[in-house]
């Protein structure tokens, strides 16, 4: 077992557990890509079990704590028998949840979701990546024989010198796949949708929207950054009249689209319009339109803390347009799901848009991922998701 040696003082993360060893703190050792190694302190100290990523500046993922623990077919089993379990026990109203979420349980790098008989599958780090085979054997085992397809295509794995791979890795079939969510019934492809298909983390925060639609009377709605209308759909169900969607996306568009047929609107329910949003703002505004109710879900503007300047003066713009396109009384539903954007930051952001928009709102919930997106104590950039639900005053 080859043996990663870090530096004095860098061992406090790994002792806190969280699972990630960036190249500054290694004093020596090597290893072949995704390889096992033993991660020891400057004194020869056990720390972790974790795999060798020679071109990432995350230089060390841990696997195991544990001394003792073998990181082998077992450990895999183990871990995805793990998480699968957990989520057996949570409610999800939908038949497409998250199976495994990375860090938080236990398999660095490896996202799986399941869309109703399919699973589809990200190995994001060498780790995963190595032990690829293993982990769809007991995916397929721990599933009850599920199709499986690979959406390894994530601009993260560059970073970490592996090529895009897509496609089947076990079963095969089409790769349209039909679901349902909250009684809403919504379409995806698993080859070329967003992520592994679609986003599933704000399962429960569309259902919240409607809910909040119905109970402040909302009429007129809002949806930017609409990508297939899973906030429009939840518009429409809470009782809204007249529902604004959009997106810079046409085929986004068009699935959307597709959605208000399925779910039984008329085509007009929903203006599907597409644009960018910021410029869509501005205009709108010049126009003298408002609405009662808006959500604003960008896509991610800072992956990690270094790009957080630049994507604070982003957010900021995009929540003072909303604030100022908002009816009085009207809600916001803002996001970000930026992982270098803490909530406390987001917060501070949004309250500086509100300055900037001349309006007071007030808070009246903070939103977060789905639970079947939970994160760990020990690993904070995991909470990648954060919303505010506030009122115009």
């Amino acid at each position: 077992m080859k043996t990663i040696r870090l530096r004095a003082g860098r061992e406090r993360s790994l002792q806190r557990r969280h699972p990630w060893v960036f190249d500054g703190s290694v004093a020596g050792g090597r290893a072949d890509v995704g390889e096992t190694v033993r991660v020891e302190a400057h004194d020869g100290r056990f720390l972790a079990w974790g795999a060798y990523s020679p071109a990432s500046s995350i230089r060390v993922r841990a696997w195991s704590f544990d001394e003792a623990e073998r990181i082998d077919r077992g450990f895999f089993a183990r871990r995805i028998a793990a998480a699968i379990e957990v989520r057996a026990k949570l409610a999800i109203a939908s038949d497409a949840l998250r199976l495994v979420h990375g860090e938080a349980d236990g398999l660095p790098g490896l996202v799986v979701d399941r869309y109703a008989d399919t699973m589809v599958a990200q190995f994001g780090a060498a780790g995963v990546e190595r032990w690829r085979e293993t982990i769809a054997d007991a995916l397929v085992q721990a599933c009850g024989g599920a199709r499986l397809y690979e959406r390894s295509d994530a601009a993260v794995r560059a970073l970490e010198g592996l090529p895009e791979r897509c496609g089947w890795l076990r079963g095969e079939g089409a790769t349209a796949i039909a679901i349902v969510e909250h009684g809403w019934r919504l379409t995806l492809d698993v080859a070329h949708g967003h992520k592994t298909g679609t986003y599933l983390d704000q399962r429960d925060n569309r259902a919240h929207f409607a809910r909040l639609v119905r109970q402040f009377g909302c009429v007129d709605v809002l949806n930017a950054f609409c990508y297939t209308g899973g906030f429009t759909l939840a518009a429409l169900a809470g009782g809204a009249r007249r529902v604004t969607s959009v997106d810079s996306s046409a085929p986004a568009l068009q699935r959307l689209r597709e959605h208000l047929r399925l779910n039984g609107h008329d085509e007009g329910a929903s203006e599907s319009v597409e644009a960018d949003v910021n410029r869509f703002l501005r205009e709108a505004l010049a126009a003298g339109r408002r609405w009662d109710a808006i959500v604003l879900d960008p896509p991610k503007l800072a992956p990690t803390s270094s790009h957080a300047e630049r994507a604070a003066r982003a957010y900021k713009d995009l929540n003072r347009l909303a604030l100022q396109a908002l009816a009085p009384g009207g809600l916001l539903l803002s996001f970000s799901c930026s992982g270098g954007i803490g909530a406390e930051l987001f917060h501070k952001i949004v309250a500086g848009a509100a300055i900037d928009a001349g309006v007071d709102a007030r808070i009246l919930g903070r939103l977060q991922a789905a639970p079947d997106h939970a994160g760990t104590l020990f690993f904070p950039e995991g909470e990648y998701l954060k919303g505010l639900v506030l009122q115009r005053c």
